[in-house]
């Protein structure tokens, strides 16, 4: 386990599948839902995350189904991802507690800054 930073796809990725496995392309829809748009991942960018979180044990194949004659293969969270992602969750909310608490502080009367 590492404990540099994921990057935002990443961690997004980890939280869609948090809530339930689910296929690529339903990933791609939940991302664009949770971000209101602002990131929308693309098949072919989701697809090699996808890949590479299995090679890291953060995620494994839940099931496969023959969907319209194509393969739907469904992806869920490891132990290990559930960590990661936990331990990426602190980091963040720790990151944006410092950062309200110093606009907190910049924000009162007579405080001086250098």
């Amino acid at each position: 386990m590492t404990d540099a930073p994921m990057r935002e796809p990443t961690f997004l990725v980890l939280t869609s599948l948090a809530a339930e496995p689910q296929h690529g392309y339903a990933v791609i829809e939940d991302v664009a839902k949770m971000t209101d748009g602002r990131v929308r991942l693309r098949a072919g960018t989701l697809y090699a995350a996808l890949d590479r979180l299995r090679g890291e044990g953060l995620i494994e194949v839940d099931r496969e189904e023959i969907v319209q004659s194509r393969l739907r293969r469904y992806y869920r969270l490891t132990a290990l991802g559930e960590t990661r992602l936990a331990a990426e969750t602190s980091r963040l909310r720790d990151q944006a507690t410092l950062a309200e608490s110093r606009l907190r502080a910049r924000r009162r009367p007579g405080m001086a800054f250098s």
